[in-house]
């Protein structure tokens, strides 16, 4: 099942289950898409009528129900641009059916509902208490509908002409769950997982296994309520698809300005925002997003976090999930060396605490672009039943199905026990939404979440420091105790510091750079023929090269007597490797680099040197030495020379770390030189 080019057999066996299973709610997807060109409707709305006409696998039915669905379209459906037609043929024949967004309000003053139909343009249309008790959704965002218009013109009329004498809703009306558990009984999980990917008008045999639990994934939001995720990638991999077309319960927020009072709560009118009335509000772009109040971010943070916020003297809750989807427009492998994944957020949303609260990030980049052939022309289930069992399930929690076989490692704190938690609940909702999981369906759930979540704190490590090191995430199997370990696949490999030893004169340091953060940078020296002059290129300070260059000078015979520095010109260059800004720290690296240019000797193999000096020659000690050891580690380093002065710090560092070097330390800068070297 999980390599692509299938045998059509599985298909054909997957469309007789679902067609025998879901009778009257499946579809042919490729009847979808051939109306889908010339319609500007949602999926949803084309596949309500699909479903009503074309729900069989009997060609004649399936060709007579075409005829049908496109007679309807064509008739009843309302383009904005002949709402005045439309509104003619109402006047004329006195009663129309059409096909159009209806949002109702309640006119207080007159005590009466009053309908706005989108397409038509027409408003305060007077509509029975009895539709609006029926289906509560008219009320909040609205819903597409059949309406019966009529028209009436009275002299003096206080309302609208038109009004609505039937309405049905192109969405399911209700939802017959126990039916929904039962046909999901007939399928083995890797065939439901297939039918699912189906629902949303892919072909699951195009996809290798783990692609469908990325695109699986895009649901969760859905199914879970206040779920935080992320997903960056290249463009044209359909992130954004399944929220604009799939569900009729999530918005789309195009990526640039939002308000407060838009997306959360607006003070003037009393009522509350998107967040409200969807199930799922996604930002599209995410590099484009900007509030226009500075406490935007600040509320953000609150709702993701509690699923509540504070708006003047109120506290609002409301369930709406967040979805975050962006384009990464620099490889992968650059990103995770040089930056940290979470890059083309805007900057003021470059902030640990607001992408702590993301409970998951699918890594848009192992799904493929897509292409024609991977929109399925099989059966499927219409989209509105989807999205209708998937609206449902928000009201069940499968959390603590991971507790009867697995526990959760030390290194995951209360914040990622919860994303975790709430991932696992969320798949089995998909996949096993009649509550009946086996122990190897919870184990891959639970794999997938703890490695969703560890990618959101591999970032978080890179941005905020120490305080989020703990990320060997791992579960405990309860039945032989074994713990195993989860890894994300990005982060193994291609390290900045290769291994064995560099070239004379080329050396690696760890010092904090402008931005605040501790970061990797490389020293490389160029020695030719010359009269003892010292030049500098790639960016920062030259002073510290400089102090470096009068020592060595002034002390280059302590080193070697073979040392002559006014019979040489040094050029050095310095490699920053992560983005960190120019280094503070500089004076004794360049002093080490210079002295192993000079004797064409290089330094040991992956080592890191820390700590700087000063004119006279006096050691200063590492700061940040916890964080620094990380990043030494992260970038490939396997050995660490530090000053004896950093002794005082070692108690900082966490022993499992220490424990991943070969440390050796120095007392003065020859003594640094000889043991980087690796002479003694």
């Amino acid at each position: 099942m999980t390599e692509s080019n299938q045998p059509a057999v599985l298909d054909t066996s997957l469309d007789s289950l679902l067609n025998e299973r879901f009778a009257g709610k499946v579809v042919r997807k490729d009847l979808t898409k051939l109306i889908k060109e010339g319609a500007n409707v949602p999926v949803y709305v084309l596949e309500y009528l699909l479903g009503m006409y074309c729900a069989s696998d009997d060609p004649a039915t399936i060709e007579s129900g075409l005829v049908n669905v496109k007679r309807i379209l064509a008739e009843n459906y309302v383009r904005p641009d002949e709402a005045e037609k439309v509104k003619s043929k109402i006047r004329e024949s006195g009663s129309y059916k059409v096909i159009d967004k209806v949002t109702v309000k309640l006119n207080e003053k007159r005590d009466v509902y009053e309908a706005l139909l989108s397409n038509l343009g027409v408003k305060n249309v007077e509509i029975s208490d009895s539709y609006v008790r029926q289906f509560e959704k008219l009320l909040v965002g609205g819903i597409w509908c059949i309406v019966t218009l009529q028209y009436r013109y009275e002299e003096n009329q206080k309302g609208s002409p038109f009004s609505v004498t039937d309405l049905k809703p192109i969405q399911m009306p209700n939802m017959d769950m126990q039916g929904l558990f039962e046909g999901r009984k007939g399928f083995t999980d890797e065939q439901w997982i297939d039918a699912l990917i189906r629902a949303t008008g892919m072909e699951p045999t195009c996809f290798k296994e783990r692609v469908k639990w990325h695109l699986l994934a895009r649901m969760i939001p859905l199914v879970e309520n206040n779920y935080n995720l992320c997903e960056l990638g290249p463009r044209g991999t359909g992130k954004s698809h399944i929220y604009k077309e799939i569900s009729p319960n999530s918005i789309l927020v195009s990526g640039g300005q939002t308000t407060v009072a838009n997306l959360f709560y607006n003070m003037g009118s009393n009522k509350v925002g998107l967040v409200g009335l969807w199930d799922v509000v996604a930002f599209d772009e995410v590099a484009g997003i900007s509030f226009k109040d500075h406490d935007g971010v600040q509320i953000m943070k609150d709702y993701m976090a509690s699923g509540s916020f504070s708006r003047g003297r109120e506290s609002i809750n409301a369930n709406a999930s967040m979805v975050f989807v962006g384009n990464i427009n620099q490889s992968v492998e650059t990103l995770v060396k040089t930056s940290h994944l979470l890059a083309p957020f805007p900057e003021a949303m470059i902030d640990a605490a607001f992408f702590d609260r993301f409970h998951a990030y699918v890594p848009g980049w192992e799904i493929p672009k897509m292409r024609p052939e991977f929109f399925t022309n099989q059966y499927g289930m219409i989209v509105d039943y989807l999205a209708e069992w998937l609206r449902e399930m928000r009201k069940r929690s499968f959390a603590d199905a991971t507790d009867k076989w697995f526990k959760l490692g030390n290194n995951l704190n209360q914040r990622d026990t919860i994303a975790v938690r709430r991932t696992v609940s969320g798949l089995l909702k998909l996949t096993c939404p009649h509550g009946e999981f086996s122990k190897e369906s919870v184990r891959k759930c639970l794999e997938y979440a703890l490695e969703t979540r560890r990618r959101v704190k591999e970032q978080l490590k890179k941005i905020g420091g120490m305080e989020f090191y703990d990320v060997h995430f791992s579960y405990i199997d309860l039945e032989d105790g074994q713990e195993r370990f989860i890894s994300v696949p990005e982060q193994g490999g291609g390290s900045l510091i290769p291994e064995g030893r560099p070239n004379p004169g080329t050396l690696h340091t760890i010092s904090i750079g402008d931005k605040g953060m501790p970061g990797a940078y490389r020293l490389e020296i160029q020695s030719m023929a010359g009269g003892g002059k010292m030049s500098f290129s790639g960016g920062g300070s030259k002073e510290p090269v400089r102090i470096a260059f009068d020592y060595f000078k002034a002390n280059a015979s302590r080193v070697s007597a073979s040392i002559k520095p006014g019979e040489h010109d040094f050029h050095l260059h310095m490699v920053e490797l992560q983005n960190s800004g120019a280094p503070e720290a500089l004076t004794l690296a360049s002093f080490i680099a210079l002295c192993s240019a000079a004797l064409g000797k290089p330094v040991q193999g992956q080592m890191v040197v820390m700590g700087d000096m000063t004119l006279g020659g006096t050691i200063t000690q590492t700061r940040n030495l916890a964080e620094s050891l990380q990043v030494a580690f992260d970038a490939g380093a396997k050995r660490i020379l530090l000053p004896m002065s950093s002794v005082t710090d070692l108690p900082t560092v966490p022993g499992e770390l220490f424990a991943k070097f070969q440390t050796s330390f120095y007392s003065d800068p020859v003594d640094a030189v000889f043991k980087a070297l690796g002479v003694e």
